[in-house]
């Protein structure tokens, strides 16, 4: 993956960390549809690869993180049908998904505006940390639209309470703002940013990762489950991870007082 060039992006795997940089500064990393294929595809091949790669960390090119729609391609979908709506709706769910179900920890590192679609990719990293003159907007009723696709992600994070305000006014806000609404977990001056990420990722390269992919499971499954059906599938899943390799050596470390191995499960 380190080797492939990509038209609208770049990805560097370097100590077990993936980095994605969205790489269109010109146009402040707006999507298009060369994009929504780029991101699906490496989103797809890091949930396959093994521990190798054990953070992923997303960020933007130049002074925007993600602004969103591209305008010649929202241009292009002005004559499109239903189905091809539909098709090019489905790429975007499709896509903010993936990055939402990575089993692997993922860190949003908010360079800069965050627009739109561009709020989509925040609201589906597990960690998300903005410099602190980044802004944020949930833009879409402006145009006559709605922020769909990347809903799901966005009411997780911030709650139907804030998302009542954010959609409907689509008004822009600030970082700190976003702190407040549960959207970011750390807001830093610019020039900490690269800090920051780095620090929020030393505990995650010490942690079982197949622990935290269960853990991503978890989060995303027994919020929709009633509790009786909760009982049989936490403890199921509890025990098949007691048993695992990775779940009795750190169980093992933690009697004799020693630090856990989790290396040696590497693929």
């Amino acid at each position: 993956m380190n080797d492939k060039t990509y038209q609208t992006i770049t990805v560097e795997i370097k100590n077990m960390v993936a980095t994605l940089t969205l790489n269109r500064p010109e146009v402040h990393n707006a999507f298009n549809e060369v994009m929504l294929a780029e991101l699906t595809e490496v989103f797809t091949s890091l949930a396959k690869v093994g521990d190798d790669v054990r953070v992923v960390v997303v960020t933007g090119n130049g002074k925007s993180f993600c602004a969103g729609a591209d305008l010649n391609w929202m241009r292009e979908t002005l004559s499109y049908t239903y189905d091809e709506c539909l098709a090019d709706s489905m790429q975007v769910s499709h896509c903010m998904y993936l990055l939402y179900s990575l089993p692997k920890p993922t860190i949003g590192k908010i360079n800069g505006a965050a627009f739109g679609g561009g709020m989509g990719l925040v609201s589906a990293c597990d960690i998300v940390i903005a410099q602190e003159n980044a802004t944020f907007s949930l833009s879409e009723v402006k145009l006559g639209l709605v922020p769909a696709c990347i809903s799901p992600y966005v009411i997780k994070k911030a709650g139907e309470g804030a998302c009542r305000e954010l959609f409907l006014s689509g008004e822009r806000f600030s970082a700190e703002k976003a702190y407040k609404y549960n959207l970011v977990n750390e807001v830093v001056p610019l020039e900490q940013l690269d800090a920051a990420v780095t620090q929020r990722i030393a505990p995650f390269l010490k942690n079982g990762p197949e622990a935290m992919a269960v853990c991503k499971k978890l989060l995303e499954h027994v919020v929709e489950m009633d509790l009786e059906k909760a009982k049989a599938y936490t403890a199921d899943v509890l025990s098949k991870i007691r048993i695992g390799e990775e779940g009795q050596e750190g169980m093992n470390a933690f009697l004799e007082k020693r630090k856990p191995d989790f290396n040696k499960y590497r693929e």
